[in-house]
This record gives structure tokens, sequence and C-alpha cells, in this order.
């Protein structure tokens, strides 16, 4: 049973990136085909990286009693694309996050910006 311990984790925290992307409505529960061409481009890149690596000799599969075994190529295991799935996910939630708080934050700043307490506008 340990066999899936690894893709167990990875696809209960991508479960746990989805209920915050639905709670603060981020990524797919706000514009899910713009949402999905981001994380399918992101981890079909890293596949390719991956594919490169793997190919010159530079990566290899390291043995694991968490791992399933199960490969998708020679050395490239299912649990990566779980894993790049979940790092382009929380990359994209990040930056949207980080995008909405700076537009809010812009927002909030120009509606106060010019204004005395009263908010009649700035003496001068």
């Amino acid at each position: 049973m340990t066999g899936f311990a690894y893709l167990g984790a990875l696809a209960f925290s991508l479960g746990g990136l989805a209920l915050l992307d639905r709670r603060f409505r981020l990524a797919f529960w706000s514009d899910w085909r713009r949402a999905a061409g981001c994380v399918g481009i992101g981890v079909v890149g890293f596949l390719a990286w991956d594919l490169a690596g793997l190919g010159l000799g530079i990566f290899a599969r390291g043995d694991s009693p968490h791992m399933t075994g199960l490969l998708l190529a020679p050395e490239l295991p299912v649990e990566e694309v779980f894993f790049l799935t979940l790092l382009c996910y929380v990359a994209l939630l990040a930056w949207r996050w980080f995008d909405e708080t700076a537009r809010m934050r812009a927002a909030a700043g120009h509606d106060s910006a010019g204004r005395d307490s009263a908010g009649t506008g700035t003496a001068g």
C-alpha cells in the first residue's frame, strides 16, 4: 500500500489547491479555459524538459517504496505528471492571488488619493 503514498499525497494536495481556487475564484473557478491552458502548457513544457534531460542522461528515476512503479516512458514515473501539475497549479494560484491583491490595493489607494478627511478633495 505504501506504493501509492506519494501519488496519494500529490492528489490530496491538488485537491487542496482546488478548494482554495474555488473559495477565492482565482483560476479554474474564474476562467477555466485560460487556467487549463496555462497549467497544460506548463506541464507539457516541463515534461519536454524532463524527457530531454532523461534522453541526455542528466535525469534518472530514483527508487522509492512510496512510488507506484508505473512508468509513462523509460525513467519517467506517472507521479511526475501529478507533481508537475501541482507545481504549475500552485504557481498559477500564487500569481493570481498576488495579481488580485495588487489590483485591490491599487483600487483602494486610488479611491483615497486626493481626498481629505471629509472626502471633498485636497486642500490647497
